[in-house]
């Protein structure tokens, strides 16, 4: 079976240290899924990093005018290059430990979106630090970015989130993956560029992640996209005395509790709306939204929630 799994960057760590040791846990349910002979290809998350990498650069900028601001894809890409490289030897090291030789190789990314999309005419993304009003208005003044207040801590630079439409090595991906490796790509949710008459060009934004997973299992044509979180299920009426979880449910009424509400838009929402959009009108494909340790189970249906096309229970 041909498995996209999506990790999120907040169980990486924060810091290269903290990613080392996390990365040794968070790969053993991969290596779960490929000891039962499954073909797994691995997405993950960045905010944390990038946002680490795009601060560095930024601090040290802002003191020493001979050293230049390094642009936000630049900052992707190096996130996509250390976290893999962290992934990968976690993950050969996992699997030695099991008796298979597998190789494990990251690609870095790039993931095409529209410049016209609608996200970059209000980005909502926020990245780097938070600063008071007076210190946001000089940085945007002096740079150009778009400063917003975020949850009332402070002012953050934000950038654009548009939607992937196009994985740019997707060749590269299938020949490796049909060759029997094990592929770490579209991390955090890809380099954003856009196609212009001299080739591609990265633009500063963030593509969500799991809208670029489920992107990369649809043109994989994939089995299955898994999704993994911190907590064990969707959940509807989330920490309220009538919370519950949802086990087996139809794209048709996961978009009727999007339409009551019941997923933040910074949280579950975009992970229940790109496993709609993996599985909308193929009964074949299946997406699965579960906790980190039960990936397993949850391929077996004995865990997480499992999402399915309207079709097959019509």
């Amino acid at each position: 079976m041909r498995i996209v799994v999506a990790l999120g960057g907040n169980a990486l760590g924060f810091n290269p240290q903290e990613q080392k040791e996390k990365v040794a846990h968070a790969v053993i349910p991969i290596a779960d899924l490929i000891s039962e002979n499954h073909q797994v290809i691995l997405a993950h998350g960045n905010g944390p990093q990038v946002g680490m990498i795009n601060l560095a650069f930024e601090r040290v900028s802002g003191n020493d005018a001979n050293f230049p601001a390094m642009p936000f894809p630049e900052c992707g890409a190096m996130s996509q290059g250390y976290i893999g490289y962290h992934l990968q030897n976690a993950l050969q090291t996992e699997l030695r430990t099991r008796g298979l030789d597998r190789g494990v190789a990251t690609i870095i990314t790039q993931v095409v979106v529209d410049e016209q999309d609608d996200a970059f005419q209000n980005p909502t993304k926020p990245i780097g630090a938070f600063y008071s009003k007076e210190v946001a208005e000089t940085i945007a003044e002096k740079t150009g970015y778009i400063m917003k207040e975020d949850a009332h801590r402070g002012y953050r630079r934000v950038v654009p989130s548009p939607k992937p439409i196009d994985i740019v090595e997707i060749n590269a991906v299938k020949t490796l993956v049909e060759s029997g490796n094990i592929v770490i790509t579209v991390g955090g949710g890809g380099i954003p560029v856009v196609c212009d008459e001299n080739g591609y060009r990265g633009v500063a934004a963030v593509i969500d992640k799991d809208f670029a997973s489920a992107k990369l299992a649809e043109l994989l044509d994939a089995d299955v996209l898994i999704i993994l979180t911190a907590i064990d299920k969707v959940k509807i009426n989330f920490n309220r005395p009538d919370e519950q979880s949802l086990n087996d449910i139809t794209t048709a009424d996961l978009e009727r509790l999007i339409k009551e509400g019941h997923f933040l838009k910074g949280s579950m929402l975009p992970k229940v709306e790109a496993s709609i959009a993996f599985v909308q009108g193929d009964s074949r494909r299946v997406a699965i939204i579960a906790a980190l340790e039960e990936a397993s189970l949850a391929l077996k249906h004995q865990a997480g929630t499992i999402i399915h096309s309207a079709e097959v229970s019509s």
